[in-house]
């Protein structure tokens, strides 16, 4: 019996959109990242604000989940910069659906009673 080991994320974009006050990090409108399976991948010669960051990343695994339509993390897009003097807004989007294996991404084995044949 083969063990089908498969699961999907989404890819992810997350953008500066919006400035709703002086920048206080340093970012620009237009400035983004990535993030591909478990990979942050940047613009070469673009870096990205290291609190922003920080703020951001816990949301991002959630977000390439898949949800219910009325869960909040399937609606809700923009983050406001953690600064309080910021007026940076940050968007994190949905791009493409990727499929992964449990089997090249994990190093522990899927118990028989979870794994689908």
């Amino acid at each position: 019996m083969s063990v089908n080991d498969e699961f999907t994320l989404y890819d992810l974009k997350v953008e500066v959109v919006a400035n709703r006050g002086r920048m206080m990090c340093h970012e620009r409108i237009g400035d983004y990242f990535e993030v591909k399976s478990g990979t942050i991948f940047m613009p070469e010669g673009q870096g990205f604000p290291l609190y922003a960051m920080a703020a951001l990343l816990p949301l991002l695994p959630a977000k390439q989940r898949p949800t219910h339509p009325n869960d909040w993390m399937t609606t809700d897009s923009d983050i406001a910069c953690p600064d309080v003097h910021c007026g940076a807004v940050f968007r994190i989007s949905r791009t493409t659906m990727r499929t992964l294996r449990h089997s090249e991404e994990s190093g522990e084995q899927l118990p028989a009673s979870e794994a689908q044949p």
